[in-house]
Parts: structure tokens; C-alpha cells; sequence
């Protein structure tokens, strides 16, 4: 299964736990997944941006976006936490990943990816920084109405 099914997969059991209201985010969680998001987008930029680079550019990004997602991982427990956890399994053939030729001797196991597995992974980088990012939108109250600073007064 390539990663973005697995992320897509991944995203949709968030969505719906939310919205069964199995899981809901304590504030500290919030903010912790709102930095993941940050993270995620300084990682990893636009499709357009991405495949200028050099693959040793993009390879180092995407490691960006997996240290984002250990960072997060450390500081937090719980539903967040094995969602993170899915996160960083679904993009672990990146670790594997190497961006330079082996002139001679031995590669450690890695390979050379194509440009369409970078797109792959940089693709769902970016779903998993658009499911934080919907993690991390204020509450609503049972009425549908948005909670928190910047809602409006009934």
C-alpha cells in the first residue's frame, strides 16, 4: 500500500473519531498538533516548489517532516500519539531513502527512490498537515457554533 492510502486511512479514522466525539483534544494536544502542522508545512512546501529541487533537497525535507513527526510523538500520549505513530510508520520507507549514487562499497540497505515515490510521500506529508490542521480548528459547541477567541457572540 503506497503511503498516501495509508495516510488517507489514517486521516479518515481522526475525522471520524471526532466526529463521534471519541476523541477530543485537551488544549495541550492542540497546540502540540497545531506545531506538528507548522512543522509539516516548512517541511514540505507546494507540489510546484517540491519538484525544482534537487532529490537530495527533497530527501532532507522529507527527514524534516519525519523528525517533525517524532518530536510531536515524544511529547504526547494517548489518540494523538498513535496517530502520530501512524504517521511516521506510513512515511518509514523514507528512512530507507538515499539521494547520493554508492560510487563503491556498501549503501546500508538504502535505495535510490524515482521521483514519483518523492511526490508520493511529499503528498502525504501534506494530508497529514491538512488533518492536523483540521484537528486543531476550534471546537464548536452542540449548536454548531464556533467556541473560543474569535467566535461570534450568540
Amino acid at each position: 500500500m503506497d503511503m498516501r492510502r495509508i495516510v488517507a486511512m489514517l486521516a479518515e479514522e481522526a475525522e471520524q473519531q471526532i466526529a463521534d466525539q471519541v476523541w477530543e483534544l485537551a488544549p495541550s494536544e492542540r497546540l502540540l498538533a497545531l506545531e506538528a502542522q507548522t512543522g509539516l508545512r516548512d517541511a514540505v512546501g507546494p507540489p510546484d516548489v517540491q519538484e525544482a529541487l534537487p532529490q537530495i533537497d527533497r530527501l532532507g525535507q522529507l527527514r524534516e517532516a519525519l523528525a517533525v513527526l517524532a518530536v510531536s510523538l515524544a511529547r504526547t500520549h494517548g489518540r494523538l500519539a498513535w496517530f502520530l505513530s501512524g504517521a511516521i510508520d506510513a512515511l518509514e520507507p523514507v528512512l530507507r531513502w538515499r539521494a547520493l549514487p554508492a560510487e563503491r562499497g556498501g549503501t546500508f540497505g538504502t535505495v535510490l527512490p524515482s521521483p514519483e515515490q518523492y511526490t508520493q510521500a511529499e503528498e502525504a506529508v501534506r494530508r497529514l498537515r491538512d488533518t492536523l490542521a483540521q484537528l486543531t480548528a476550534q471546537p464548536t459547541n452542540p449548536e454548531g457554533e464556533q467556541e473560543g477567541p474569535g467566535a461570534k457572540p450568540a
